[in-house]
Parts: C-alpha cells; sequence; structure tokens
C-alpha cells in the first residue's frame, strides 16, 4: 500500500513557506504574495504586523484598489502602473468629436418614462413623419466566407461561439463582395476587441503581399487573438486608445506607406460608429485631399527627403506620377446599440436639422430605439439607469448587447401612445433606428462615398444585423453628378 501523501502547508492551516502569513477571509486562505526575507506579511498586509505599524500605509491617489507607505508615495507615484503615461502622437484631444451644441439642452430633459402621453404621442408622430419615404425593409446580404467553413462546423462549438462566426463570415463575404480583400492595404478594425474579425481577414487573405492590420480598442483586452498571426506579409498593431482621439494620419504605417485603409468593425456601439466615420472620412481621407491640393513641388518637400526630390521631379517632368490613391478604399461596420448614441457625437445632424428635429428629438429617438427588442429580454426599463457616459461606447468582446438593453414593461392592447403593445413599440424602435442610420447615410454621401444599408445576419442570429457598407465615388463621378 501507498503511504498518503503529506497534506500541503495551506491545507494544514498555515502559509506555504516564504508566503504572507496573512489570512484572507473572504477568501477562506491565506494570502500568497512572496513575504520579503525576515518578514512575516508581504508589503500589502504588512500594517497588520506588529513589527510593521510604526510605518502607515495609505491608499493610492492614483488608484485606491492599492495601498502604499505613506513615506514612500513620492517614489511609488513615479512608477504606478495606474500613472498618466505620455501620450502617442496619433492621440490628438477631442480630434473625431465633433461640436458641443445644444449639450447643456440634453443634461435637463426627462426620462421616457415621465413623460406624458401626449408628449410620447407627439414624438411618435414626428418619428413618421420623419420616415416617410424610407423602406424599413433592408435587402438581405447574408453572406459565408470558405475561410470560416471549418470553424463553423467544428462540433466543439457552443451555441454563442457558432454565432458569432456566423456574423464574423457574412461580414467576411460582405467584404470580399465589395472586392475590399486583397493585398497592399491597411484592415482598421474599430472596437477590436479579441481581434477575431481581424484575425479572419488574415486567415482569408493567405499570403497577400503588404498587408497591416491597426486593431483599435479603448480598453485593455483578455484572451486577445494577436498572437497566432505568424504570417511574414501580415503586421498586426494594437492601439488602446479612444476612438475619439484617434488621428489615424499620424500613425506611421499609415503615414509612409500610403496604404489605402479598409475600415471594419463588428457590433461597433452606438456613439463608437459615428466616431469612427468620422475618424476615417474627416480626420484621415480629408487631410490627404488637401495634400493634394498642394503644387507637386511642396507636397514632395513634405513628403519625400531631399535625396528623392530630383528623382521625383523628373518622374513628375515626364508624366509617370504615380495614379492618385484612395485613403479610404472602403468602410464595412456592422451597427449596433443605436441607444447608446449621443447628438454631440453623431454625424447626421444635418439630416435631422433637414427634417425639422434636433437635439432633443435624437435624444428621445435613440432611447426608444431599443424597443426594437422590447419583450427579447426580461430587464426593466430604467431609463436614466443607465447613461452614454457612464457605458464604455466601444465594442465589448463579450458581444453580448445583441438584445438591446432596455424594454417597456406595459404590455397593454390598448392603441394609446402611452400604452403601446409590444410589437407596436418594436416597429417603433426599428424606426428610429433606421432614421439614425439614415443620417449616418446622408453624411457619407456628402462625403463622396456611395453608402448602403443592409441585413447581413438572421435576425434568430443577432437581432443588431444591419450592416453599414460605403465605397469611395470616382473624382470623376463626384464632377459629372456635380
Amino acid at each position: 500500500m501507498m503511504a498518503a501523501s503529506p497534506p500541503s502547508p495551506c491545507a494544514a492551516g498555515f502559509p506555504a513557506e516564504g508566503r504572507c502569513g496573512y489570512y484572507v477571509e473572504k477568501k477562506k486562505r491565506f494570502c500568497r504574495m512572496v513575504a520579503a526575507a525576515g518578514k512575516r506579511f508581504c508589503g500589502e498586509h504588512a500594517g497588520a504586523a506588529e513589527e510593521e505599524n510604526s510605518r502607515k500605509r495609505i491608499l493610492c491617489p492614483l488608484d485606491p484598489k492599492h495601498t502604499v507607505y505613506e513615506d514612500q508615495l513620492a517614489k511609488h507615484l513615479k512608477k504606478c502602473n495606474a500613472r498618466e503615461k505620455p501620450k502617442p502622437d496619433f492621440f490628438i484631444q477631442d480630434i473625431n468629436a465633433g461640436l458641443k451644441d445644444d449639450t447643456e439642452i440634453l443634461e435637463q430633459l426627462v426620462p421616457i418614462s415621465s413623460l406624458s402621453e401626449e408628449q410620447l404621442g407627439n414624438l411618435i408622430n414626428k418619428l413618421r413623419k420623419a420616415s416617410e419615404g424610407l423602406s424599413s425593409t433592408l435587402n438581405d446580404h447574408i453572406m459565408s466566407h470558405p475561410a470560416l467553413h471549418d470553424a463553423i462546423n467544428d462540433p466543439r462549438n457552443g451555441d454563442s461561439a457558432t454565432k458569432h462566426l456566423k456574423q464574423q463570415a457574412s461580414i467576411l463575404g460582405n467584404i470580399e463582395k465589395l472586392q475590399l480583400l486583397g493585398p497592399r492595404r491597411c484592415f482598421v478594425e474599430f472596437g477590436a476587441g479579441k481581434g477575431k474579425l481581424s484575425h479572419w481577414v488574415d486567415v482569408a487573405l493567405k499570403d497577400a503581399e503588404k498587408v497591416h492590420f491597426i486593431l483599435v480598442e479603448k480598453v485593455t483586452t483578455r484572451f486577445k487573438v494577436d498572437g497566432k498571426h505568424r504570417k511574414k506579409n501580415s503586421v498586426f498593431e494594437r492601439l488602446q486608445i479612444d476612438i475619439q482621439h484617434l488621428c489615424l494620419n499620424k500613425i506611421p504605417v499609415l503615414r509612409e506607406g500610403k496604404l489605402p485603409v479598409v475600415g471594419i468593425g463588428k457590433h461597433l456601439c452606438g456613439v463608437a460608429t459615428d466616431l469612427a466615420l468620422r475618424c476615417l472620412v474627416e480626420t484621415y481621407a480629408a487631410c490627404y485631399e488637401k495634400r493634394n491640393e498642394e503644387p507637386l513641388a511642396k507636397r514632395i518637400k513634405n513628403d519625400k527627403t531631399e535625396n528623392e526630390i530630383n528623382t521625383l521631379a523628373k518622374e513628375g517632368s515626364e508624366n509617370n506620377v504615380p495614379e492618385k490613391w484612395t485613403p479610404v478604399a472602403g468602410i464595412v461596420i456592422a451597427l449596433c446599440c443605436h441607444h447608446r448614441c449621443e447628438w454631440r457625437h453623431y454625424v447626421g445632424k444635418e439630416y435631422f436639422r433637414g427634417l425639422g428635429l434636433g437635439a432633443v428629438e435624437f435624444h428621445y429617438f435613440q432611447r426608444m430605439s431599443s424597443w426594437a427588442t422590447c419583450g427579447m429580454r426580461k430587464a426593466p426599463l430604467e431609463d436614466t439607469a443607465i447613461t452614454t457616459k457612464s457605458k464604455d461606447h466601444q465594442s465589448d468582446d463579450s458581444e453580448e448587447h445583441d438584445d438591446g438593453e432596455y424594454r417597456i414593461t406595459d404590455d397593454s392592447t390598448d392603441n394609446l401612445p402611452g400604452i403601446l403593445t409590444v410589437e407596436e413599440k418594436k416597429k417603433i424602435g426599428h424606426l428610429c433606428k433606421l432614421l439614425i442610420d439614415q443620417g449616418r447615410v446622408q453624411y457619407l454621401q456628402h462625403k463622396g462615398f456611395s453608402p448602403a444599408l443592409q441585413n447581413y445576419i438572421d435576425p434568430l442570429v443577432s437581432l443588431e444585423n444591419v450592416l453599414l457598407t460605403a465605397l469611395p465615388i470616382p473624382s470623376s463621378s463626384l464632377q459629372t453628378t456635380g
């Protein structure tokens, strides 16, 4: 018979050798941090030891989740992970934010649940009038791509994994249909999360040359798939930054390599879509349009070293200058969470104003857009409980916000404005989404793009199933139509 192994130190009721002797009551175990030589406790719990009572520990002013010795505070602040770090060159405060007009008005508005039946009825009538002429039924562009065939059919997948793989496959199929899936370009994934959409684009491109991926995500993300990329021809770069402050022109690969950009995103929440559109077509594309208006000699001096000036000037005189390239080759973004939109950042303000609508109507329409998923989730409506300011407006990679976050609990069958049926609320919610998206479409049209909205996945897979695509209109076409 084999002798029983001795119990572990923790199981015997005392800490492991060299570890902190502080017992964490909440976790029902000893602290596992290493204690300094000759000390019983780690630095975090040293205050509990009698020999350490002479040194006071205080909360870190940068991050109160940890403590520090008061007499070492100045030294700690210089190396604390929570300290403000230098901003990168591509950070420009509020460059994609939009104007702050009418924001004071919105702070004084009451929640939808506090509106009278007459006020709610007037809002719904304005919505229906503004939506006249808009088709409430979008074309289906439900597609797939062979790059994801094996992954979708993997028997080990759960329902959630299969759902997201089908969406990624359809987005990839639409990218390919628009002829955006090719070499010598840069894919910028907004709200990248774990980076799965870029990963599948990379898989689909196989051995395409000179492909660069920029993954933009505001928050630190766990379980990223970045480490799976081993291709020599593909370069992945992750930027932890809010889209609101992102200047693509300052990123070296785009400033120096002049790669056409394809903006992509899967479930880009509310305001993040507007920030991404402005980042692409105003901050980035508009910059190159201004540069193209400069005289050739000036552009040469700005872009090239002195050693290259003579060569380029000679090529220009021989009419061998490369033809004008397109800064933004296309946009493919799966829309999401219209209730997280904000008037300040919204790109369709002119469209709303042209319909006689403003910040107040937009505020209520974006709130009512959550009615599109009415009854799909058992959660009471608390219109003031969640605000766009308290939520991260970029994609969280769990992507479990497809069904909306609000619903009306009053399911009466009466047909009054304040007492709507579930189906009526859903129709109103869809109209709100459609109207907000139509403002984005008109914005892209005015910026020289040919945009479209389509259903890219079955609503049984995801209730947030609308894809916004846009391709640049050739300059010759713009001159003809103008």
